[in-house]
Formats: C-alpha cells, sequence, structure tokens
C-alpha cells in the first residue's frame, strides 16, 4: 500500500480515538483530543501532497479520501453536541450536507463526469478545522465561546453555500450532455482522473 493511502488509513483509525477522548470526562482530555484531531487534519495535507509529488494518485485514495475526512469532522461535531457545545439541529446540517455531495458525486460518476472540487467546498473544510479546534478548547477557555460559535456559522454558510454550488455545477452538466446528445453529436465529457486526493476531499 502506498504511502499516501497508509496516511488516509491513518486518519480513519483516528476517528475512534477522538470519539474516546472527546466524551471521557476528565482533565486535559480536551488536550488530547485536539492534539489527535489536529494530526489527522495534518495528514490530510500530507497524503494530497505525497500521492502529487510521487505520482501515487489512485482510485483508492481519490475513493478513501473524502471518506476519511467526513468520517474526522463528523465524529467530532456529534462529540461536541454530546459535550452541549453544538446545538444538535446544527450538526444536522453539516452533517447532511456531507452525505448529500456524497450521493450527488456518485450520481455524477454514474453519469459519466466528476465534480472537482470548488473553492467554497476547500474553504468549508478549512471552516470546520478551525471550529472544531476552537470548540475543543471552549470548556478550558470559556472566552472563546463567541470566537467559536462565529466559526461555527461560518462553516454552517460554507456547507449550504459550497452544496448550492455542487447542485449547479452538476445540473448545467446534465443539461450540456442533454443539448450536445439531442444535436446528434457524440458526446465525450472528460473525468478528472488526475485530480489529486486533496480536491477530492475538500469537496
Amino acid at each position: 500500500m502506498s504511502l499516501p493511502n497508509s496516511l488516509t488509513l491513518l486518519r480513519i483509525f483516528f476517528v475512534p480515538v477522538l470519539v474516546v477522548l472527546l466524551v471521557t470526562k476528565e482533565p486535559s482530555m480536551d488536550v488530547w483530543a485536539l492534539g489527535v484531531f489536529l494530526s489527522a487534519a495534518l495528514t490530510d495535507l500530507l497524503d494530497g501532497y505525497l500521492a502529487r509529488r510521487r505520482g501515487q494518485v489512485s482510485r483508492t485514495g481519490i475513493l478513501l479520501d473524502p471518506i476519511a475526512d467526513k468520517l474526522l469532522t463528523s465524529a467530532a461535531f456529534i462529540s461536541l453536541v454530546e459535550l452541549h457545545r453544538i446545538a444538535a439541529w446544527i450538526v444536522v446540517i453539516i452533517v447532511g450536507r456531507e452525505f448529500a455531495i456524497s450521493g450527488l458525486r456518485a450520481m455524477a460518476s454514474a453519469e459519466g463526469f466528476t465534480m472537482p472540487a470548488s473553492e467554497l467546498g476547500k474553504t468549508k473544510m478549512v471552516s470546520q478545522v478551525a471550529a472544531i479546534s476552537v470548540l475543543l478548547l471552549e470548556g478550558r477557555y470559556p472566552r472563546l465561546h463567541t470566537l467559536g460559535q462565529v466559526l461555527l456559522w461560518l462553516v454552517v454558510w460554507f456547507a449550504l453555500a459550497s452544496a448550492a454550488q455542487y447542485t449547479w455545477q452538476y445540473l448545467r452538466k446534465l443539461e450540456a450532455r442533454a443539448q450536445q446528445a439531442s444535436s446528434g453529436r457524440v458526446v465525450v465529457i472528460r473525468g478528472n482522473e488526475g485530480q489529486d486526493k486533496k480536491d477530492a476531499a475538500a469537496q
């Protein structure tokens, strides 16, 4: 197995460790949880970089990378609900968006084209890491509450805006395909096979 894919699997392994640390109400557990979370987020940067650098971008990596990211952030958000630092309905929106976009990308793949990550999608991922990091420390530093809530609302906004953007792109590609097919021309929709893992993860 390639090193980038090994890092992706390591990120998945971090998920249960993070959850255990978060729900264990012992001193310093929040700091340990933050360390595990940031380490996992770092592997997200490294696997994409190494895959590009070594020419090891693979279908397996493109599939696993976004799954690992969604598992990590979803587990963190759900655990924060248990700690009463996030309203449950906000997490439903965030996690629901992840499932919806994964389904949309699967539908696009079935239609014969791929949907590259947008800048909004990448910004959403960055905002998630920032929001979770601040919320993890809120119990230790109550003054971070306001900052954490601001970052959380930014996550919601970027999640909804990027979801709308992906949906619009999907509909446009379907419409363009239908128009070309009706004109009697052969339709060739090129996939982004060479798209790196980091782009796939930032959706």
